[in-house]
């Protein structure tokens, strides 16, 4: 009876202590890291998927944030000011409806954004006095980016490069 080369190597693995390996093992374990593969890609579609129902449920569609305060103008003795964040086709665009009276809305400008599914970024907003004045100004916040509107002349503006200086150099705020 002759042997043949594999038996002998797989005689000498097993002298050694060294396991040996059949050929339809390395099928079987090729064929579970593929499975692998698939699951992780499901299941990283379906987060993806549930996460767009989620903000959708939470802010419609066009991606939509409201906030209702009052933020020091004249015409809140009846009514507090509207502030509607809205992502119009990747365009942020603020409304402030001052007392709720829609004849004198104001629209702020805010950035563009850029990349595929930015249309369906949320766009939510929060009142906090940054430069310390009583006034409460209003931070917008685009994924993880702020952008502040300082609340001077009756209006809020948006934080010009001097002022970012000063308020980092007065540690008050991470702008």
């Amino acid at each position: 009876m002759a042997v043949t080369s594999r038996e002998l190597r797989n005689d000498r693995r097993s002298q050694v202590g060294m396991p040996t390996v059949k050929m339809g093992s390395v099928a079987y374990i090729v064929t579970g890291l593929l499975a692998l593969l698939a699951l992780y890609v499901l299941l990283s579609s379906v987060v993806d998927w549930s996460r767009v129902v989620m903000d959708d449920m939470r802010f419609g569609r066009p991606r939509t944030f409201h906030l209702t305060a009052n933020v020091g103008r004249a015409e809140e003795a009846n009514a507090p000011t509207h502030l509607i964040a809205m992502n119009l086709d990747r365009q942020v665009v603020i409304l402030e409806i001052p007392g709720g009276d829609s004849t004198k809305t104001r629209a702020l400008p805010g950035p563009y954004l850029f990349g595929a599914g930015e249309d369906l970024t949320p766009v939510t907003m929060r009142l906090a006095d940054v430069n310390s004045d009583s006034a409460p100004d209003l931070v917008v916040r685009v994924k993880d980016e702020e952008m502040i509107y300082m609340n001077r002349d009756n209006a809020f503006q948006l934080i010009t490069a001097e002022e970012r200086q000063q308020l980092i150099q007065a540690g008050t705020t991470n702008p």
